[in-house]
């Protein structure tokens, strides 16, 4: 992949197409590409997480630590282990490559780095997480209240 197609393929990663082209630029060009055989595991649930991972090609399959759960399935332009890349973290889950896949590994070193060069960049990404953290708390509000008159949350 050209450092071109890396950036557009960043673009389509909704949490990182906030930060603008020069830091999906920067950040393109600090990723390190990484090819995965079918059936390797890339990170397995409980480990220390310092990175994250935007799937370039192929497929991996994410399966909860308590295993209780079906897998989900990852697949291009997703961004697996996002709060790894802002604070320390344990992966949730075993991802495992379900097909020869491809990944670009970004560490949090690397990305709070880039954060530090685009005040604008990391300014986006504050809104966008206070945003979710808002909705956050108004669907544990609604979970609250549905609790609290005897009924099941929606």
């Amino acid at each position: 992949m050209t450092i071109e197609d890396e950036i557009a393929l960043l673009e389509r990663v909704p949490t990182l197409r906030r930060l603008g082209a020069g830091a999906l630029r920067s950040l393109a060009i600090a990723a390190e590409s990484l090819s995965l055989e079918a059936g390797e595991v890339l990170f397995t649930a409980g480990d220390v997480a310092d990175s994250a991972f935007v799937v370039q090609h192929g497929s991996l399959a994410l399966r909860p630590e308590s295993g209780s759960d079906a897998d989900v399935i990852a697949g291009p332009a997703t961004l697996l282990g996002e709060t790894a890349l802002l604070a320390p973290t344990r992966r949730p889950a075993t991802a495992t490559a379900r097909e020869p896949a491809h990944v670009l590994r970004v560490s949090r070193a690397t990305f709070l780095k880039i954060l530090d060069s685009y005040p604008e960049a990391a300014q986006r990404l504050r809104e966008l997480l206070a945003s979710r953290a808002d909705q956050w708390a108004r669907e544990m509000e609604n979970i609250r209240a549905a609790l609290a008159r005897g009924r099941p949350p929606l």
